[in-house]
């Protein structure tokens, strides 16, 4: 009997070992579900943040641009202000650009010509909203509106010269955000001529001209900033934006497309250049309002 009792009271020892290791891994593994639920939540909360804070620096940048300063004001008596409006069940265009006035000399009709026949096609931006909308589904595509916005910055140099920057805000089906895309034309007044790359620069210098804008972007990307998550132009892309550039009396500012230099997000959409920088691909002649 005495043998029984101690045989029992060791079983029940063990029993009790047993159970408490099986409640310990019980409560474990309900520790680390519960670490995996506050972590999933962490992240979701940390994925709406990162959401939130590039939607917000988004909306700063294309601020920015809307409201950076030009030459509107100062060339009142040179530019007429014109605007194309088209409200539609589907779709909203708001085209805003500028004529010369023809008054004061009578090659702007030039000028005024390009933009009324080739630019401001306002038969080929609905045909591109409708081929958008027949891409997208059927559904979301007829309840969403397009909106297509154009306007524009002007600067003059030594009241020979014209830059204009064309800003478009394409907002697509689906997107939260509008996506922006730029176009630069130079119009030499005295002549009454658009002016391309070659009129300014050295012909067959672009692979220079695209280091110099590289180790131009590399600097600011060393100096932080809204540069943090910029990245160099690729060929490719400056070949294509070769003539996308205004000009002023110190510097020339090319202009990319929403990713072509940064992120939506962060960045900007130009990089200006002195002039100074310029000179090895500075194309050296009396018509060409770059040089010194």
């Amino acid at each position: 009997m005495k043998y029984l009792s101690i045989l029992l009271v060791v079983f029940i020892l063990f029993s009790c070992k047993d159970d408490n290791r099986q409640k310990d891994i019980e409560d474990f593994q309900q520790t680390e579900d519960n670490k995996g639920s506050i972590g999933d939540s962490l992240s979701v909360k940390n994925s709406d943040f990162n959401t939130l804070d590039r939607s917000i620096s988004i909306e700063i940048k294309q601020k920015e641009l809307i409201e950076k300063k030009d030459e509107r004001d100062e060339l009142k008596n040179l530019i007429i202000d014109k605007k194309y409006v088209v409200n539609h069940k589907d779709y909203n265009i708001n085209f805003k650009y500028p004529l010369l006035n023809e008054s004061l000399k009578p090659t702007h009709r030039n000028f005024n010509d390009f933009m009324n026949d080739y630019y401001v096609n306002v038969a080929k931006t609905i045909a591109d909203i409708k081929e958008n909308k027949s891409l997208c589904d059927s559904i979301t595509a007829s309840k969403f509106r397009e909106e297509r916005f154009i306007d524009y910055k002007i600067y003059n140099v030594n009241d020979q010269h014209v830059s204009v920057l064309f800003y478009k805000e394409n907002f697509y089906s689906g997107a939260l955000h509008p996506s922006y895309t730029f176009e630069c034309f130079n119009f030499d007044l005295n002549k009454g001529v658009f002016m391309n790359y070659e009129d300014f620069f050295i012909q067959g210098s672009e692979d220079e001209l695209l280091a110099i804008i590289n180790n131009k972007i590399n600097e600011q990307i060393q100096k932080g900033n809204l540069y943090y998550d910029c990245w160099q132009i690729p060929s490719y892309e400056f070949f294509d934006a070769k003539n996308n550039f205004v000009i002023n009396d110190t510097y020339i500012e090319y202009y990319f497309d929403d990713c072509v230099m940064c992120p939506s997000y962060t960045g900007t959409y130009s990089i200006q250049l002195p002039i100074v920088s310029l000179l090895p691909v500075l194309k050296k002649s009396n018509s060409n309002p770059l040089v010194i």
